[in-house]
């Protein structure tokens, strides 16, 4: 059996390892923490979370539930030890962070295939088949390698067609797909090749800090236990009054040959606050589905806080991701009701987020265009989330051990949720690429339409998990 290199070892990286491992391929681990350390981390354990603990929603009836049943399937090892350190967070699969990491680290260690060698990759290695999954904090030196690895092959596509025109889609095998045409290659991923935006984390509170005589415990709509969430609920003029101190706090700036670019589905706290007297309200502090027990009423605006650990004693500002100075996030989260005596056990923060562009890259098995050997995973290829990353590690996981065995890597099919997550990173346009969560909106259609949403998703979670299933057996 052939040797397979990963470099990386956050969870897209340790679930290629562990899949491709359970073949019967020995495996190199590569991963530079604890001896050079990132901005996000604090340990040197493997699969880390840097951001929230959430997993996201359980039922297959949420697309983020079918892309678990789907991983669960194919042998997801997150998923497995996110089992035994899970913290009550309603309909949602959230974990002990710490438990969690120590929990993979463990079972890493322990396979008799896999080999954990604690060092930087300054270069993309020789070696093939070869794994990339350095995730959103992709070590400086390994970026420019990428860069110059994938400037080298679109300068050698445009010299062997001259008259080549990169679309929006990006060069496909043996096609141009996409509308737009780009005459010079190179401007499909001008600075793009590499792109970077910012992931912003929430802060995190003590759980004895928070006045419970204002904060109620509820879900929304009464789903999952009662005690999951904490929700702070603020008047009019209160909501106001904190939007105001938010738009006006003072932020961490970005450094003069930074241009920073938010993920739509991250937005910290103070950008979506400038975007409107109510888009915090209609955004993360929703009040829908939740009711203040000493008004009996909903309340006009909500910020709600996650169990973030399993003895509860820490909780998470759900949505509140945040930019803004630590004196500003202590006297501005302050001012929410029930966070008056707030304890910050971590502020929140930014980090560099890295991404390639997928569209003109990489091919929906997850190999670069240029270097059939070379498989690129997690958000490095442009998916948003933990679990997106984790399967596109799985996915990249099952198909190297493929190619070292002489088979076609695979496709897993467009009517499964990693299927279409991956078909749309790599078949989207080019131009303005920008990272994307699974949803329901990337699976095709249902051949009869279906009205009712609920029933419309679950039946196209029963045609993915069918679809998986045959899909499955390619591998076997």
């Amino acid at each position: 059996m052939a040797t397979i290199t990963v470099i990386g070892g956050g969870l897209a990286g340790v679930e290629a390892a562990w899949a491709a491992a359970g073949r019967g391929h020995q495996v190199r681990l590569l991963e530079m923490r604890p001896g050079s350390q990132t901005p996000a981390h604090q340990t040197g354990l493997l699969a880390e979370l840097v951001c929230s603990n959430s997993l996201k929603a359980e039922n297959p009836e949420d697309c983020s539930g079918l892309l678990k049943a789907e991983m669960r399937r194919l042998g997801s090892l997150a998923l497995a030890v996110a089992e035994t350190c899970r913290v009550p967070a309603g309909t949602a699969l959230a974990v002990d962070r710490a438990r969690f990491a120590e929990g993979i680290t463990a079972r890493i260690a322990a396979h008799p295939c896999i080999r954990v060698i604690r060092e930087e990759a300054r270069e993309v290695p020789p070696d093939r088949p070869c794994i990339l999954a350095t995730g959103p904090l992709t070590s400086a030196a390994l970026a420019a390698d990428l860069q110059r690895l994938f400037t080298d092959y679109l300068s050698r596509e445009r010299r062997a067609r001259p008259t080549l025109r990169i679309a929006d889609g990006g060069p496909a095998p043996h096609s141009v797909r996409g509308d737009s045409a780009i005459r010079n290659p190179q401007s499909a991923i001008d600075g793009a090749s590499l792109l970077s935006f910012y992931d912003a984390i929430s802060p995190i509170v003590a759980g004895d800090s928070v006045d419970r005589a204002v904060a109620f415990p509820a879900s929304r709509y009464g789903r999952g236990e009662g005690d999951d969430y904490l929700n702070c609920p603020l008047t009019r003029e209160e909501y106001r009054a904190f939007r105001a101190a938010v738009v006006a706090a003072d932020e961490y700036p970005a450094h003069p040959f930074e241009e920073v670019s938010h993920f739509e589905g991250c937005l910290p706290v103070e950008v979506l606050a400038r975007r409107g007297e109510d888009a915090l309200r209609f955004g993360p502090l929703r009040p829908v589905g939740l009711v203040d027990p000493r008004s009996g009423r909903r309340p006009y605006a909500v910020v709600q806080l996650r169990q973030e650990n399993r003895e509860g004693t820490m909780f998470n500002l759900v949505g509140c991701q945040t930019r803004m100075r630590r004196g500003e996030q202590a006297r501005t989260f302050r001012m929410i009701p029930g966070l008056e005596k707030a304890e910050f056990l971590r502020y929140g923060s930014v980090h560099r987020n890295t991404f390639v562009c997928a569209p003109a890259l990489l091919q929906p098995s997850l190999q670069f265009r240029g270097d059939h050997g070379l498989f690129l995973a997690g958000q490095l290829v442009g998916v948003e989330g933990y679990l997106e990353s984790a399967a596109a590690g799985l996915l990249a996981g099952l198909n190297a051990p493929r190619l070292a065995e002489g088979k076609d890597p695979l496709e897993p099919p467009p009517t499964t949720a990693l299927g279409a997550i991956l078909r749309h990173v790599t078949g989207t346009a080019a131009r303005g690429f920008q990272p994307m969560n699974v949803n329901w909106g990337l699976l095709p259609p249902l051949m009869a339409p279906v009205r009712d949403r609920r029933a419309r998703n679950r039946s196209l979670a029963d045609r993915a998990l069918k679809d998986l299933e045959v899909w499955a057996a390619l591998l076997d």
